[in-house]
This record gives structure tokens, C-alpha cells and sequence, in this order.
């Protein structure tokens, strides 16, 4: 696979995980600065690791959650609990990534990351109930 259909295929996935409109403000700010960093990321995890197909998206929220959490990685942490909108993992998806978090890495890790797990979910039922749209937002 070339590397401009990687980028392809992995700006479709991450459209696809973490909303079109998210996409496009990502893509919106994008500077020279920064430009072969999104362009790495889309390329490398979202063309070459979450388009794989071993895993199903669901599948890889959980890991994914499981790992930024682990390493303490908050705002990817919110950004991928809102993914969960379109992956398919559920709240006790989550739960159950946070336990492997607390015995695999430690109970301060997972302490930090259920806050921030409760939280997203708190916001993103408050946004569904007033009818506004769940989807990721990251800083960047």
C-alpha cells in the first residue's frame, strides 16, 4: 500500500471513530508546525493500526482506553471515551479496561482515569439529553 492511501484509508477510519466533524477542526488547525505529525498519525495509527482487521473497533476503544490510561494520558483518554459512540464499547467495556488498568499499572493510573471516564460520560449524556452531538474533541 502506497503511503498516500494509507493516509487515505486511516483518514477515513478516524473519520469514521472519531466523527467528521472532529476531523475536519483537527484538519482546520493544522500548521506547518504540525503538519507532518497528523499527517504521521493518520498514516500510522489510524491507516496502518486501526484499520487492521484483527481486532473489531469496539475492540481496539478498549485497548486503547486501557493504554492512555495506564500511561496517564487524560485528554486522549475523554477524546477516546466519546469514540465509544461509534466503536460499540460500552460503560462496562470501560469499567472492565480500568480494572486491567489498576492491576497492570496501578490503582493511582486507574484511580485518575475513571475520573476522567465518568466525567466524558456524565458530559456526553448531558449533551444527548439537551440533543447536542457526543463526538470526540481533542486539543489539537
Amino acid at each position: 500500500m502506497t503511503d498516500d492511501a494509507r493516509y487515505e484509508e486511516g483518514l477515513a477510519v478516524r473519520r469514521a471513530v472519531l466523527g467528521e466533524a472532529h476531523v475536519a477542526r483537527a484538519s482546520a488547525n493544522v500548521t506547518a508546525f504540525d503538519a507532518d505529525f497528523q499527517r504521521f498519525i493518520t498514516e500510522g495509527a489510524w491507516g496502518s493500526v486501526w484499520s487492521r482487521p484483527g481486532f473489531t473497533p469496539r475492540e481496539r476503544s478498549i485497548v486503547t482506553l486501557a493504554l492512555l490510561a495506564a500511561l496517564g494520558h487524560h485528554e486522549e483518554v475523554a477524546l477516546h471515551v466519546r469514540a465509544t459512540a461509534n466503536t460499540g464499547a460500552t460503560p462496562e467495556d470501560m469499567s472492565e479496561a480500568m480494572l486491567h488498568v489498576a492491576v497492570y499499572a496501578g490503582v493511582p493510573a486507574a484511580n485518575s482515569a475513571i475520573k476522567v471516564v465518568k466525567q466524558t460520560l456524565a458530559a456526553m449524556a448531558a449533551e444527548t439529553a439537551a440533543g447536542a452531538a457526543t463526538e470526540p474533541t481533542e486539543p489539537r
